[in-house]
C-alpha cells in the first residue's frame, strides 16, 4: 500500500539507525575510558564486584604501607643492636687489655678512658634509634604491631628488645669501668654474657623483620593478582572495539542511505496522479 501519511520503510530504517547510533556511542565510550564497564549502568552486578575488589586493594594498600613502616622500624632497631655488639665487641678489648697484671697505671687510665667513652655511646645509640616515633630498642615498646589484613583483624607482631644498659640484656652498667686490673677481670665476664644476649635480641628482631618483609611480598602479589582480576572483569578489549567500531560505522552510512531512499517512497504517489 502507497500512503503519504504512513511510512513504514521510513520507520524501520530509523529504529535501525537510532540503534546502530546507540551502539556506535557504546563502543565508543569504550574505546575512550578503556573500560567495557565503567559505571554501574553498563553491568551492574559486575561493576558491583569490581568496586568490591578495589575496596580490596585500597585497604591492601594501607597494609602494605604498615607493613613498610614495620620493617623500616625493626630495620632501624636492628642497626642499633649490631653497633652495640660492635661497641661491646670493642669493650671487650679494651676490658682484656687493662686486665693485664703487667700494665702500668697510665695505660689503664687511658683505656678506662676510651672505655667509658665506647660505654657512654651505647646509650647514645639507644635513644636515637627509633623511627616514625617508635623506639624498639630503649624498652617503652614491648610488641609492635603492623596490618595483615584489608579488615585490619589480622597482625604481624615483632618483638622489642631492651638494649639499654644496665639492663637485662646488656649488664654492663653505666658506670662500670675497668680503671683497676681487678674490675677489669670482672668486666670481662659482664661484657660476655651481654655479646651473647645482644646477638640473641639481634636474631628475635630478624625474625620480626623477616615476618613484616614475608607479608609485604605476599600482600603485594594478592594486589596485583586483585587489579589483573578487575581488569579481566572491566577493561575493554580494544582490538575487538577498534573492529566493532569499523562494523558500526559502515552500518551507520548504510542506514543513512536506507532511511533516505524510505523517505522518498512517498514520492511515488505522485506519479499515480500524472
Amino acid at each position: 500500500m502507497l500512503s503519504v501519511n504512513t511510512n513504514n520503510g521510513a520507520m524501520a530504517a530509523l529504529q535501525f539507525l537510532t540503534k546502530t547510533q546507540s551502539e556506535l556511542q557504546t563502543t565508543q565510550s569504550h574505546i575512550n575510558s578503556g573500560l567495557k564497564v565503567a559505571n554501574a549502568k553498563d553491568n551492574g552486578a559486575v561493576f558491583a564486584i569490581a568496586q568490591t575488589m578495589r575496596g580490596n586493594i585500597a585497604g591492601y594498600t594501607a597494609v602494605s604501607d604498615s607493613l613498610n613502616r614495620g620493617m623500616s622500624t625493626v630495620d632501624v632497631a636492628i642497626s642499633a643492636g649490631q653497633s652495640i655488639s660492635d661497641l661491646l665487641n670493642d669493650l671487650k678489648g679494651k676490658s682484656l687489655a687493662a686486665a693485664d697484671a703487667s700494665l702500668d697505671t697510665a695505660s689503664r687510665n687511658a683505656l678506662n678512658a676510651d672505655f667509658s667513652a665506647l660505654r657512654d655511646q651505647i646509650g647514645t645509640i639507644v635513644q636515637n634509634a627509633g623511627f616514625n616515633g617508635v623506639n624498639l630498642v630503649d624498652g617503652s615498646t614491648a610488641n609492635y604491631q603492623a596490618l595483615a589484613s584489608s579488615d585490619g583483624t589480622k597482625k604481624i607482631t615483632a618483638q622489642g628488645q631492651t638494649l639499654a644498659l644496665s639492663g637485662s640484656i646488656v649488664t654492663l652498667t653505666s658506670t662500670g669501668t675497668i680503671s683497676t686490673q681487678a674490675k677489669a677481670s670482672t668486666m670481662v665476664a659482664t661484657i660476655n654474657a651481654s655479646i651473647g644476649n645482644v646477638n640473641s635480641s639481634l636474631a628475635k628482631l630478624a625474625s620480626g623483620s623477616k615476618k613484616f618483609q614475608i607479608q609485604g611480598e605476599f600482600v603485594q602479589k594478592l594486589v596485583d593478582t586483585l587489579n589483573s582480576g578487575i581488569g579481566n572483569l572491566v577493561d575493554a578489549d580494544m582490538a575487538t572495539e577498534s573492529a566493532k567500531l569499523q562494523s558500526l560505522q559502515v552500518k551507520q552510512q548504510l542506514g543513512v542511505q536506507a532511511l533516505s531512499i524510505a523517505n522518498q517512497a512517498p514520492s511515488i504517489t505522485l506519479s499515480l496522479f500524472r
